[in-house]
């Protein structure tokens, strides 16, 4: 049987090179339908094509997640996502004249096929790792995610010099293939679920029992309002990025370019300095931390006069986000019963990415008639004082409700199946 560490080290494997095919595929789709358009609007048709298909699909993603028990269905998914690309490069060097709405087609499918990956990973972690251990894995999933931003955009820089903007599509599809195969081997423990209860009705009440048992448990639903009000924020944050730097800031766009390249790199720093923090404090602390760094950080990004502040304060405000998602992914997997983790985090995640195409309205409203920076500073003020209320408060919550797990003998089991 496959040791743990090697278990362990496939799961991380998987993971990252996952998210570089997706970090290669943002580098190379938006350059090339810009290249065949030259309109910035085009832009933001594909992404708002994107955002529908993603949003909806994660209900049932956690449902599917639920079902299958994660390995298989991260899988299968990469496998579809490896299908979808292969089929967009082929199409492309067919018929380059169709190149736009093939690449925002495409959008959509993988946008759609993120969703069950994301659950995949929820449904996994708690699989391999329990006690203290749960935490140093949700810790390396999201420094994964910091990792991928470097060498994502690296490697496609360094690949698009030999193959080619469309070629580049084929190696984000090789990737997400090899990801696929490093979870073939993980232990599979989907709950077998009878024939009758696979039909749209069964799949209609288990949507609801997710929606039902995510209001109807206190610190997950305060926990989704801080997950919340951070996303509104940076969101106005990413979505007026270019602007600031290239516009206000007079950056060139290459400076543009190594912003998440320098987040990957403290990415690094961070997958080795967390498993010493998280020796010597708890993971309340980590989140607390990584809330009021990133909430002042984000005041900087909003008053920032050169591009080396706005940068520093980009980078460290990425690292507390990824401080303050190792308290909100570890608290979160404790407080949902396994059976029904899927259903409820389906539901948690849409809550969560709505803040995105609404913090894009925002800077398209409010942001065009006040500016972009006092936008995000006005917003910056406003999640200090949300989360000086409702941070310790989500803590109380949560430490309340493992008391009254343990007391009733009712914890969620964590221990990984075998």
């Amino acid at each position: 049987m496959t040791g743990d560490k090697t278990r362990r080290g496939l799961f991380g494997s998987g993971v990252l090179i996952g998210l570089m095919a997706e970090q290669v595929v943002m580098f190379s789709v938006p350059l090339l339908i810009f290249q065949h358009t030259r309109q910035v609007s085009s832009l933001g048709v594909a992404y708002a094509v994107e955002w529908l298909p993603c949003l909806l699909a994660y209900p049932f993603a956690g449902l599917l997640a639920d079902r299958d028990g994660g390995p298989r269905l991260f899988s299968r998914a990469n496998t579809a996502r490896a299908a979808v690309v292969a089929c967009a490069v082929l199409l492309i060097a067919l018929r380059p004249e169709w190149t736009v709405p093939v690449l925002m087609a495409t959008g959509a499918l993988l946008s759609t096929l993120v969703a069950p990956i994301r659950m995949s990973i929820e449904k996994v972690v708690p699989q391999l790792a329990q006690g203290s251990d749960l935490a140093r894995t949700q810790s390396l999933v999201q420094n994964m995610e910091l990792l991928a931003m470097a060498l994502g955009p690296g490697l496609a820089m360094v690949a698009v010099m030999f193959l080619g903007k469309i070629w580049l599509l084929g190696l984000a599809g090789a990737l997400f293939a090899t990801a696929a195969s490093c979870w073939l081997v993980l232990p599979r423990t989907a709950a077998a679920t009878p024939a009758q209860a696979r039909g749209a009705g069964a799949i209609v009440a288990e949507l609801g029992l997710g929606w039902r048992l995510l209001t109807g448990n206190r610190p997950v639903m305060l926990l989704a309002g801080l997950n919340f009000a951070i996303n509104l924020v940076f969101s106005t944050v990413l979505a007026a990025n270019a602007a600031v730097v290239t516009g206000v800031l007079k950056a060139p766009e290459s400076q543009y370019a190594m912003l998440n390249m320098f987040v990957g790199i403290v990415g690094l720093l961070n997958l080795l300095l967390t498993p010493l923090l998280l020796k010597k404090f708890d993971v309340n602390f980590l989140g607390s931390l990584g809330y009021t760094v990133l909430t002042g950080c984000l005041l900087l990004l909003g008053t920032a006069s050169s591009f080396w502040l706005y940068a520093a304060a980009f980078v460290v405000a990425m690292s507390g986000v990824a401080y303050f998602n190792i308290f909100n992914r570890t608290q979160r997997v404790k407080a949902i019963p396994r059976e029904h983790l899927g259903k409820v985090m389906g539901p948690f995640f849409l809550v969560g990415l709505l803040s995105y195409p609404m913090g894009g309205l925002l800077i398209g409203t409010v942001g065009a008639s006040v500016g972009p920076q006092r936008l995000v500073a006005g917003l910056a003020v406003l999640l200090g004082l949300y989360g000086a209320v409702f941070m310790p408060l989500t803590i109380r919550s949560f430490r309340a409700k493992e008391v009254s797990r343990v007391g009733t003998g009712t914890e969620p089991a964590l221990s990984g199946g075998q």
